[in-house]
């Protein structure tokens, strides 16, 4: 394990054994929670061959998906991050590495960091019945080989969960505000372990939500 200065440590967790099968052309879209989107979006938004990174709430209703309302708890919504890829220049299997590696501790329950919740929690939203497979393949994959000190408690929901974009205010936080104080301590440093555990993944320029003018 490697520390990392307030934020949960990073670990180079294994390629996944199992990975969805390259198309030949197209994109496809995963849907992730890890904590705080900001973070998390941040991460994805440096990854090679993701064209955006957009964050949301997953698991609740349309008429619940509002930041107020998600913070307390009670809505079944999860800080999720809406990840459209290339899948000839990055694999699902290699967003889940990362995702696992740099992005969250799967292993703290309903919570990460200094958060607290269950819209906090740890989870997959799969798309489709592969990614299902691949990410629950990796889980069991990872327990396997005991790569992190405790249970792994990230849940993989079924491809039924929609997906509700965040307020405006919350889309690219990370890259509009690196020096503020809880993107400074919790989430800069997963940047930078993106950075050091993935360089053939790392891009310096991101891709940004805001970028087409929303």
């Amino acid at each position: 394990m490697q520390p990392r200065s307030g934020a949960a440590p990073s670990i180079m967790a294994p390629a996944p054994n199992v990975d969805e099968p390259t198309p030949v052309s197209g994109s496809e879209t995963a849907v992730l929670a890890g904590g705080c989107f900001w973070g998390v979006q941040g991460v994805y938004a440096h990854v090679k061959g993701v064209t955006e990174a957009e964050s949301g709430y997953a698991g609740g209703d349309r008429a619940t998906a509002s930041y107020e309302t998600v913070s307390t708890g009670s809505t079944g919504h999860a800080e999720s991050v809406r990840i459209t890829y290339d899948p000839s220049q990055v694999t699902y299997g290699q967003l889940l590495q990362i995702f696992f590696s740099v992005v969250q501790d799967p292993t703290e329950l309903n919570r990460q960091g200094p958060d607290e919740g269950t819209q906090y929690r740890s989870a997959i939203f799969a798309q489709d019945a592969t990614q299902q497979r691949v990410a629950q393949s990796y889980i069991d994959q990872l327990t396997q080989a005991g790569v992190f000190p405790g249970p792994i408690v990230t849940s993989v929901v079924p491809p039924k969960a929609a997906f509700f974009p965040a307020e405006r205010y919350h889309q690219d936080f990370l890259n509009s505000n690196p020096s503020f104080p809880y993107i400074a301590t919790f989430d800069m440093p997963k940047l930078d372990s993106l950075k050091q555990l993935f360089p053939a993944q790392y891009r310096d320029q991101p891709t940004l939500v805001l970028a087409d003018g929303r």
